[in-house]
C-alpha cells in the first residue's frame, strides 16, 4: 500500500500489533494488574513516535541529524592523533600500509577502543560546561510533564539517554536510598535500555556503509527506549506514591573543567578494559560453546551453532517487531547474542554480515533492537555499580535484577516496532 509516497504493508502493521503484545506480556507479569498505567503507556508509545517523526520526519532537524556520521569521522581523526602519538605505528595504518598491499583493518584495541577514551572525556566537559546538562533537563522535562515522574527518577532516565547505566544514577546518589521500587526499577530499566554515547560513537563507526546514517539512527534509538523503559517498567511495577512526593531536583558537578576532563578520561579508560575483558571472555565462550554444537549431527543440514539456537528461540520476538519471517531466525540471532553475551559482540556480528544478505529494512530495525545495554553481563555490572553508589538497597538492586533484564530488552524491542511500523523510506530516504 502506497500513502503519500511511502510503502506501507503488513510487516509495519504487525510491528503496530507487536507493541500491544509486549505491554500485554508486561502486564501479566505486574505486580499489581488491576493499575495497569494506561496514561503512562499511550503516553510513552506517542512519545516514541513523535522522537522517530520529529528527527526524520523534519527535513531540517533530519539534515541535521544526518550530519551525525561526520562527527564520527572528526572523533575518530582526532583519536587517531591520540593514539599515533602514544602507540606509534601501532596507534594508525600507515606503517601497515606500506607494508601490506592496502589497507590493513584497525587494530581494534589500540585504533578503535579509544575513542570510548576521548568521547568520555568530552562528555563530561560538555556536561561541566552546561550543554550537556541543558539537553538532558530538557528530557527530564518532558518525562516529567508527559509521564508524571519524580525530578530525580527523570534526571536519571534523560541521562541514560547520553551516559552509562552506572555513570547515569551518581547524578542522583543522594535520592536512590529513598526511591519507591518503582523508581529502582525505571532507573535500572533506562540504563538497560540505552547505550551510553562513549560506545554509541563505536558502534555507528561499526556500521558504516553497512546502513543509512548508523550514528544518527543509533542516537534516535537511545532516544526512543527512554519512555518505553519507563512505560514497561511502570506496567510491571505500578507506582502507587503520589507524584507530589517524588519530585525532586539533584544535582551534579564537576570542579572544574580540568577535572570534568581528567575524571571522564580516567572513567573511559575503565570502561575500555572492561570492553576488552568482555569481549575476550564473551568470544572464548562462544568459539568454545560453537566447538562443541559442531561436534554433534547437522541440523536442517547445517551445523549446530549458538547464534543458530539463539536464532530461533527470539525469531518470533523480532517477527513480532516487524522483521519479514524469512529473516527473523537472522535478526534473532543477532538479538540472542546481545542479550546472551553483549551488545557489542551483536553489533560487531551485525557489522560483518554482508550489505546484500539482509534487507535493509531488517536490518535497521534488528539495529534498533539489540541498541541497549540489557544482557547478562551488564546484570553484575549494573548492580555491582548500583550498590557501591547507595549500598542499603542491594537486595532491591537483586530483587529487580531479572525484570529489569526483560523489561530493558522490551524497551528496546519497542523502539524497534516503532520504527517497523513506520516506512522504511523515512529513515534512509536521505543520507545527508
Amino acid at each position: 500500500m502506497n500513502i503519500m509516497g511511502f510503502e506501507w504493508g503488513w510487516d509495519n502493521a504487525r510491528a503496530l500489533i507487536g507493541i500491544g503484545l509486549i505491554y500485554g506480556i508486561c502486564w501479566a507479569w505486574s505486580e499489581k494488574r488491576k493499575l495497569f498505567p494506561w496514561k503512562v503507556v499511550i503516553g510513552a508509545t506517542v512519545l516514541q513516535f513523535a522522537f522517530a517523526l520529529i528527527l526524520f520526519g523534519i527535513p531540517f532537524v533530519r539534515s541535521i541529524l544526518f550530519h551525525a556520521n561526520d562527527v564520527v569521522d572528526g572523533l575518530q581523526a582526532a583519536t587517531r592523533a591520540g593514539t599515533g602519538f602514544v602507540f606509534g605505528y601501532v596507534g594508525d595504518n600507515v606503517a601497515g600500509a606500506e607494508l601490506m598491499e592496502g589497507t590493513p583493518p584497525p587494530l581494534f584495541f589500540f585504533q578503535i577502543l579509544p575513542i570510548v577514551i576521548v568521547v568520555a572525556a568530552l562528555s563530561a566537559m560538555l556536561w561541566h560546561w552546561g550543554i550537556l546538562k541543558w539537553v538532558t533537563n530538557g528530557f527530564a522535562f518532558i518525562f516529567r510533564r508527559g509521564m508524571g515522574l519524580g525530578g530525580a527518577t527523570s534526571l536519571a532516565v534523560s541521562a541514560n539517554v547520553f551516559m552509562g547505566m552506572t555513570e547515569a544514577p551518581v547524578l542522583i546518589r543522594p535520592y536512590i536510598k529513598g526511591m519507591t521500587r518503582s523508581e529502582l526499577l525505571i532507573m535500572m530499566t533506562a540504563g538497560f535500555a540505552t547505550i551510553a554515547g562513549s560506545v554509541l560513537v563505536v558502534y555507528g563507526s561499526f556500521l558504516e556503509g553497512k546502513m543509512a546514517n548508523p550514528l544518527a539512527q543509533l542516537l534516535t534509538a537511545s532516544i526512543m527506549a527512554a519512555p518505553a523503559a519507563v512505560a514497561v517498567a511502570l506496567t510491571m511495577i505500578p507506582e502507587t506514591t503520589p507524584a507530589t512526593e517524588r519530585m525532586k531536583e539533584p544535582d551534579f558537578n564537576y570542579a572544574s573543567t580540568m577535572d570534568a576532563f581528567s575524571r571522564g578520561a580516567t572513567d573511559g579508560l575503565q570502561i575500555v578494559f572492561n570492553i576488552a575483558t568482555m569481549l575476550i571472555a564473551a568470544l572464548a565462550l562462544l568459539w568454545l560453546v560453537n566447538a562443541g554444537l559442531g561436534a554433534l549431527p547437522d541440523v536442517a543440514g547445517a551445523p549446530l551453532s549458538i547464534e543458530r539456537v539463539l536464532g530461533w528461540i527470539f525469531a518470533p520476538l523480532m517477527y513480532m517487531v516487524g522483521v519479514p519471517l524469512d529473516e527473523a531466525a537472522k535478526s534473532g540471532s543477532l538479538m540472542g547474542v546481545k542479550t546472551v553475551l553483549t551488545e557489542f559482540v551483536a553489533f560487531l556480528q551485525l557489522a560483518e554480515v554482508p550489505v546484500d544478505a539482509m534487507d535493509p529494512r531488517t536490518r535497521m530495525i534488528t539495529a534498533h533492537a539489540v541498541c541497549g545495554f540489557a544482557n547478562f553481563g551488564s546484570m553484575g555490572i549494573l548492580i555491582g555499580g548500583l550498590s557501591i553508589i547507595e549500598p542499603s538497597r542491594r537486595d532491591d538492586f537483586l530483587a529487580l535484577s531479572w525484570r529489569t533484564l526483560v523489561a530493558g530488552t522490551f524497551a528496546t524491542c519497542l523502539s524497534a516496532a516503532v520504527v517497523g511500523a513506520l516506512p522504511y523510506q523515512l529513515f534512509a530516504g536521505a543520507h545527508g
